[in-house]
């Protein structure tokens, strides 16, 4: 996989055996389909796509691995191999799981408190952790040959995660209050003014033997506007709010005044200004951050997401390039497995302005959010009429495509996250209310100019 101006993440958990809807692939394949309603279904998809952050997470670490292949085989053997962001998703995933009684409590906090211990063990870098580490040592694997150190955006993903389980479990019992103060302390020891490099901006990278020669800074409009706000919120190594304006908005330059389908883009979204980028810009940064009534100088949240998921949407119904399928019940582009022109298993940022005929099932799922009605007829679609070839233990599989017959059977911890957090957002806002309730969240939000008409800043 290749960083396409983004962070694609991973995660997955493998522990615990009590887990209690545990089946093989095959008796998955031979569940009769039966006819559910909405909710039934959506709890169906919530209850099986938790499945990837707990039945099959890494089992040293209880982190999330970067991918699950339930047919065992996996590239230069990373089946340990675990993703710091998608380990994020999956922390707030574990909470809606024990939210939900997919787990018990007690479960819960012992899964959590191993993964706090593995983290305050691992390779860190100024307080950041790596793309990937290696699940059984704590060690750095490389994502690249100087993406060895320090990664921001995927800590900042983790980091959101922290806030999730400490806000969760800080006013409960006292193993409950202890694993808390664990994730606090991870959370605190992220050096994010670092990682300005003395400027007013943040950079994605840093590397012990490399140093800044990534050179990659963290401009918008992409997935990383969580990482400003995490920056900003830290109460020990904050950024101040100029590294956001100068940085991250260029001095105003991210607003764009272009539209699609009558819909405003509202910002210029890096690469991609004619119909926005690949959907998950609409959900990683939002897992946490509630765009609902959040607003600054720049932009409307809602509408900015909102917009750009209908853009998609529309685009599927316009269908220029003809691809079989294409239609309000199936829809949905973004970064995910694909496939390769020769038939084989690839990976690409699926987009309007990339579209290769492969439908990610994350992209209509984690938008539920935005656009529920749109996003349960895709849902539906997938489960009563493509269930034998898209549906497996862990949820949808990574891609689809109807216009050449082909599925991959494998899964992203990236985008298992954001359907297992945006369906619990959907349902009750826990997550969003957890995050946005956070004393030192809010505070940098107000800090960076931001107002919340739901949660009154």
């Amino acid at each position: 996989m290749i960083k396409i101006s983004v962070l694609f993440i991973a995660f997955t958990f493998l522990g615990c055996s009590s887990y209690s809807d545990k089946l093989n692939e095959s008796e998955k394949a031979k569940t009769p389909i039966v006819q559910v309603t909405d909710e039934e279904l959506i709890d169906l998809v919530q209850k099986q796509t938790f499945a990837y952050f707990w039945e099959y997470a890494e089992p040293n670490s209880g982190l999330a691995r970067e991918r699950y292949h339930p047919d065992g085989i996996y590239p230069e053997n990373d089946a340990h191999v675990v993703t710091t962001g998608g380990s994020g998703f999956g922390l707030m995933a574990i909470v809606s799981g024990m939210s939900r009684g997919y787990v018990t409590k007690e479960e819960g906090i012992k899964r959590l408190n191993k993964i706090a211990n593995f983290l305050a063990n691992a390779d860190r870098f100024h307080g950041a952790w790596s793309h990937w580490i290696d699940g059984n040592t704590g060690k750095v694997k490389p994502f690249g040959i100087k993406d060895n150190g320090g990664d921001l955006v995927e800590t900042s993903f983790l980091a959101a995660g922290f806030i999730v389980v400490r806000e969760y479990l800080k006013n409960g019992t006292a193993d409950e209050k202890a694993v808390s103060q664990k994730f606090d302390e991870l959370w605190k020891g992220i050096d994010w003014k670092w990682y300005t490099n003395n400027q007013n901006k943040l950079y994605w990278h840093w590397s012990p033997n490399y140093n800044w020669d990534m050179n990659f800074a963290l401009e918008g409009y992409n997935e990383c506007l969580i990482t400003y706000v995490m920056a900003a919120s830290s109460p020990s190594h904050p950024i101040t709010p100029a590294a956001y304006h100068e940085g991250w908005a260029r001095n105003g330059g991210i607003v764009s005044t272009k539209t699609k389908y009558n819909l405003p883009l509202i910002l210029k979204h890096n690469g991609a200004e004619e119909f926005g980028g690949p959907l998950f810009w609409a959900h990683y940064s939002y897992l946490g951050l509630d765009p609902n009534q959040l607003t600054d100088k720049y932009a409307n949240y809602w509408d900015l997401n909102s917009n750009h998921t209908k853009i998609n949407y529309l685009y599927a119904i316009a269908n220029p390039k003809n691809y079989k399928g294409y239609g309000a019940d199936y829809w949905g582009l973004t970064a995910s497995y694909s496939r390769n022109m020769d038939g084989s298993v690839g990976y690409d940022a699926h987009m309007p302005s990339n579209d290769k005929g492969v439908v990610s099932p994350t992209a209509g799922i984690s938008s539920i959010v935005y656009t529920p009605t749109e996003s349960k007829i895709f849902i539906r679609n997938l489960y009563e009429n493509h269930k034998a070839e898209t549906f497996g233990v862990a949820g949808f599989y990574d891609a689809h495509s109807l216009q050449y017959q082909w599925t991959t059977k494998r899964y992203l911890a990236i985008d298992q996250g954001p359907e297992m957090v945006m369906l619990e957002n959907y349902r009750t806002g826990l997550i969003w209310n957890l995050f946005m309730n956070a004393p030192e969240v809010k505070q940098g939000l107000i800090n960076l100019g931001f107002h919340s008409g739901k949660y009154n800043f």
